[in-house]
């Protein structure tokens, strides 16, 4: 409907009722996702670019603090930003920083625990300008770092803290999941993605962050052919003009399903991925990390054999896993995050594993 509707949900005059629309969803997302309420929210394209929002608006408001318009001035002779991020951050994260000015290989990184999680103790000392880039469920372990220890030192030393929580997020809209992202309110901004476990099409990135303004004014867009509105227009907090109206699919689904049916998808699915762990594991093979959400990645003995499994179970078709090299080995990475995945679904899917491991792995 929404892409039939080709509403432009940048400008209110263009479409009242999407930026209604997205109004309403964006409320109950802070809700659903335990975020502070005030805080503004951003429909985008997908989670680099709601990481790449977020950041905008943290390289505004450390600047500023500073003395220094970025916006205006740009970054030529503008006090020095000191970017911190821990050794497993996303690479779109990096790409998003490298848009951004703020460069990819002059990040300060922080070491890591087992399961790729950022080691608070481990920050560095914090002066000028810092902006440092936490983790809501890394892509292959599926950790939390220490979010609320992280912010705690850093807002001591007057630092933005920004958490990228593509699904990891997700976890603070379930009980039994919801102590992984504690501290994650805590936090100056967050990128998600809709179409993970929200599971709406792609193009429904997320973007909050807890000061209005940051983001207003890293992004306003003035230009005298725009009608003006005393009301929110949705162009003045994202980096498009024109934009499909994103916000209808997510009301929809947040519409359908409500608070209990969020939590039920996303907590199936980590029940989903403990299965496979067990069942994998309960085979002789190796579970590589904690399986504390929806992420499993598993290793059949040395590269040889998990190349040969994985391109085995990708052939044979029953579900699809792909490759991953973490922690110093090769792996195969499952992540279970569709809504229409059933416990007969796994089981089918457990069983096949199983079977082309038997036949294709080396000995």
């Amino acid at each position: 409907m929404a892409g039939t509707w080709d509403q432009n949900a940048g400008l209110k005059a263009a479409s009242p009722i999407a930026v209604k629309v997205e109004e309403v969803a964006l409320r109950w997302l802070l809700d659903v996702l335990k975020l502070p309420s005030t805080a503004a929210g951003a429909f985008v394209t997908g989670a680099t670019m709601a990481n790449f929002t977020s950041l905008a608006a943290a390289r505004h408001a450390v600047l500023a603090k500073v003395g220094w318009d970025v916006e205006s001035n740009g970054l030529f002779g503008a006090p020095p930003i000191t970017v911190i991020v821990g050794e497993e951050a996303h690479p779109t994260l990096f790409r998003s920083l490298s848009m951004l000015g703020l460069g990819h290989q002059r990040v300060v990184k922080v070491p890591v625990d087992d399961q790729g999680r950022m080691i608070a103790s481990q920050l560095p000392e914090i002066n000028g300008p810092t902006i440092i880039c936490t983790q809501a469920g890394n892509v292959n372990s599926g950790g939390f770092d220490p979010i609320g220890e992280v912010c705690a030192k850093a807002h001591a030393a007057g630092a933005w803290v920004h958490v990228d929580g593509a699904f990891g997020l997700w976890a603070s809209a379930t009980p039994n999941r919801a102590h992984l992202a504690a501290g994650v309110g805590d936090a100056d901004s967050w990128a998600t993605d809709g179409h993970k476990w929200l599971n709406v099409p792609y193009d429904s990135g997320l973007a909050f962050i807890r000061d209005p303004e940051s983001l207003r004014s890293a992004l306003r867009l003035t230009a005298a052919y725009l009608p003006e509105s005393t009301s929110r227009e949705p162009s003045q907090f994202t980096p498009e003009l024109s934009r499909r109206a994103r916000g209808i699919e997510v009301w929809a689904a947040l519409r359908s399903l409500g608070r209990s049916g969020i939590a039920d998808l996303v907590e199936r699915n980590c029940q989903y991925a403990t299965r496979f762990a067990e069942g994998l594991s309960a085979a002789g093979y190796t579970i590589l990390n904690d399986v504390v959400l929806n992420q499993v990645v598993v290793s059949f003995g040395n590269d040889e054999s998990n190349r040969r499994v994985i391109a085995g179970i990708q052939q044979e078709g029953t579900s699809w896993c792909g490759p991953t090299h973490w922690r110093g080995q090769s792996a195969m990475r499952i992540s279970v995050s569709s809504w229409a995945t059933t416990a007969e679904d796994v089981e089918q899917s457990l069983a096949a594993m199983l079977e082309v491991a038997e036949e294709v792995r080396v000995p």
